[in-house]
């Protein structure tokens, strides 16, 4: 079994493409098998009157300097398309808007998310299902009656889809994860399910979830948790990606086949050990 691993940049990037390009590489160098954004056109997403309203920020006073600080154009997305294939790592972005669903389908990423906030938008899922491309659909902040709407419309458009499921608190608290939900996701809807953490530990939570059945995870990554930013947190750092990494890899190995069988190594043992009385 092969986990697979998204490392989420998110808006932990802020802004600057450098710091985009370094933590492309150092989720490349230490497995990860995919980086992903997010994606907003802020002029629809939020209203004029939050736009306008206070937020300091590095970019300015306003809530629109905010959001704008933190988005990479057209330019900026082919350098971190062109820097991931050259780095052999696959990358997506959620969108939060039918326009940015579009601009990141135009680049032909190999995987689409469904953001945990974009589960009501009824217009963004039809239109990502639509697409027939294989979606991770995260499970924050849902009831299974919601959920059971969404995964109908990937059903219905025959779209490969993947649930993760996720607590959207930031940062989440070990004891908040209820893993057990992973089973009953995979139960109710007969697909292979993640996990989406948000947790400042490193790998408690994440090994449990691999060990109740999940199938992908993913995780945001930062340079430094003490950068700007509401998601850094609840981030793994940079220099603890490969120990990330190497640590879930080995697990489906640990966790084995589930047969109650005697090994070789064992028969060896056996018969040296083994007492047999009637």
């Amino acid at each position: 079994m092969n986990i697979f691993l998204i490392a989420e940049i998110g808006i932990n990037h802020n802004g600057d493409l450098n710091i985009a390009k370094k933590l492309i590489d150092f989720a490349a160098d230490a497995g990860f098998d995919a980086v992903k954004f997010q994606k907003r056109n802020v002029e629809k997403v939020y209203t004029k009157v939050f736009l306008n309203s206070f937020r300091e920020s590095p970019w300015g006073k306003t809530q629109r300097d905010q959001k704008l600080g933190l988005e990479f154009d057209r330019s900026e997305y082919q350098e971190i398309d062109k820097h991931c294939k050259d780095k052999n790592i696959k990358w997506s972005a959620s969108a939060w808007d039918i326009d940015s669903q579009d601009f990141i389908a135009s680049f032909n990423v190999k995987f689409n998310k469904l953001a945990s906030p974009m589960l009501g938008h009824k217009p963004l899922v039809k239109k990502i299902a639509a697409e027939k491309k294989k979606t991770f659909i995260s499970t924050g902040m849902a009831t299974l009656k919601e959920l059971d709407e969404v995964i109908n419309f990937f059903e219905k458009e025959k779209c490969p889809f993947e649930v993760m499921h996720c607590n959207s608190t930031y940062p989440m608290l070990d004891n908040e994860a209820n893993l057990k939900c992973i089973q009953i996701l995979k139960k109710r809807y007969n697909c292979n399910v993640g996990y989406s953490g948000h947790e400042t530990t490193l790998l408690k939570v994440c090994i449990t979830a691999v060990a109740l059945g999940a199938t992908s995870l993913e995780r945001h990554i930062t340079l430094d948790r003490a950068m700007y930013g509401s998601d850094q947190a609840a981030s793994i750092e940079a220099n603890s990606l490969r120990d990330f990494v190497q640590t879930i890899r080995i697990l489906p190995s640990i966790l084995g086949s589930g047969v109650k069988e005697i090994t070789e190594k064992e028969k060896i043992i056996r018969k040296k050990l083994r007492v047999e009385i009637d």
